[in-house]
């Protein structure tokens, strides 16, 4: 299953908890295949899980991994970094064995 660093996790958290969000958003991490291989993700913020989304809870954030690229995010980790422009850039590693 889908890790999250700590660091995943702030920014998530800063990203999902604005006051005028409802309290079921999260980052939904889906993939932009046309074929549903998640050759390509795309992350979006959104207001709950789609039906099929695995739903990964981790100290209070939330995120909605489509099904088309569970199988992919399975054996990785979620990580970020942050810019120059302090804008978060996503990553998507493996997991240490």
């Amino acid at each position: 299953m889908l890790t999250l660093t700590a660091d995943a996790v702030a920014v998530i958290r800063d990203l999902t908890s604005q006051p005028e969000t409802p309290p079921e958003t999260g980052l939904r991490i889906a993939s932009s295949s046309a074929d549903g291989l998640a050759g390509s993700l795309e992350l979006s913020i959104s207001g709950g899980p789609h039906p099929d989304d695995e739903v990964l809870e981790a100290e209070g954030i939330r995120v909605y991994v489509e099904p088309g690229a569970a199988s992919f995010l399975a054996d990785k980790t979620l990580d970020v970094e942050i810019t120059e422009e302090d804008k978060p850039t996503f990553r998507i590693l493996r997991q240490a064995t």
